[in-house]
């Protein structure tokens, strides 16, 4: 292609899912997270994908992220970790299965599943073990078992979340959150049956904490070939590729300005090269003034100036290159962790924003 694109590697992804895979014990179950629209690539492709590789379960954030699924004929089992209340009705009818994380949401729908005529209905119920956002706390398991007496649902899955899995200083925390995760397996399977899904680990978890795998595990960033310190990230592949075409080149001497606010000054002469890619496309003003660095026929060159909203200009002095060649932005020779120079984000936020406007290409 010969305009900005995103490719995603389907070899690169069953890479990832392959050393997933062999971390797990052979019972243990892989969810894969397709949230965020596969975390910026494309959410029905990618589902597919994942689902030709073996995978039985995915999840996602909000219900419409689910239909979009079951309206692509993906019939295996959805979880939804942030279902809206006034969207209950929408999630029952396409069969997709909610996070119910606090007493409120409980009854909502208890209520919507009644007025349905449904009974039994799966759902997954989210603990809280320290990440203190969602879930109910281990003191209120005790009430909710109660709650749960009528069968109105059926606890398909019982989860929660590390808070910092990818921070080898929080260690000691991380075993505390396994710890308390127990608590609360344990206290299903005494009360309900030993045949629910039980997962805690994340992507960091599944590669650090084999010991927390439980019976099944979520796979999200990890997929796309990314973790959260350099040993991850060198045993995973990027899925995502982004390309850009110089549309102009020139040459710029001293004191001559470059892009909005003239924030680049020129203090000798250089060779400038625009890119049809900008904010627009995903690619945030954090990243401009040298903080990132894209590649250029093999070589490295630094942002020059703002980011606007559809280019981006990069100093290209030194490097062999003519208007209409492809850059590459970030992919699997230069990951969205290189292309940050300087670390302002993380690649969750920068994979995830790439723009709608930005055409996808499976290979």
């Amino acid at each position: 292609m010969n305009k900005t694109h995103l490719v995603i590697n389907k070899k690169a992804l069953r890479a990832n899912y392959e050393l997933i895979r062999s971390k797990l014990n052979d019972d243990c179950r892989v969810i894969g997270v397709v949230k965020a629209n596969a975390y910026g690539t494309d959410a029905i492709s990618v589902a597919q994908q994942l689902i030709n590789f073996g995978v039985e379960h995915l999840a996602v954030a909000y219900i419409d992220e689910g239909i979009q699924l079951r309206n692509a004929g993906i019939s295996k089992p959805i979880l939804v970790f942030y279902p809206q209340i006034d969207n209950f009705k929408a999630l029952i009818d396409h069969q997709l299965t909610p996070s119910i994380y606090s007493f409120t949401a409980l009854a909502a729908f208890k209520d919507v599943v009644t007025k349905a005529g449904r009974a039994a209905f799966p759902v997954h119920i989210k603990v809280n073990t320290g990440m203190n956002r969602l879930g109910f706390e281990i003191s209120e398991l005790k009430e909710l078992s109660k709650r749960l007496e009528d069968k109105v649902l059926n606890v398909y899955g019982v989860f929660s979340h590390f808070a910092a899995s990818g921070t080898p200083a929080h260690r000691d925390f991380t075993r505390y959150q396994i710890d308390r995760f127990q608590q609360a397996v344990n206290h299903f399977k005494q009360d309900f049956s030993s045949d629910i899904l039980f997962h805690l680990s994340n992507s960091s978890g599944i590669l650090s904490y084999p010991e927390a795998a439980f019976n099944a595990v979520r796979a999200g960033i990890a997929l796309y070939g990314y973790g959260n310190h350099p040993q991850e990230d060198r045993q995973l592949q990027p899925v995502a590729e982004l390309f850009a075409p110089i549309i102009q080149l020139r040459t710029v001497h001293a004191g001559d300005s470059v892009g909005y606010e003239r924030a680049f000054m020129a203090k000798k002469t250089c060779r400038i090269a625009t890119l049809s890619i900008g904010y627009a496309d995903g690619i945030g003003r954090i990243y401009g003034k040298g903080c990132a660095i894209v590649k250029v026929n093999g070589k490295s060159a630094p942002t020059c100036g703002n980011i606007c909203m559809d280019t981006m200009m990069v100093d290209v002095s030194g490097v062999d290159c003519e208007e209409g060649d492809m850059v590459k932005v970030f992919g699997n020779d230069h990951s969205a962790t290189s292309f940050d120079a300087y670390q302002q984000s993380i690649a969750y936020e920068l994979i995830t924003r790439i723009s709608d406007r930005v055409p996808r290409i499976l290979k």
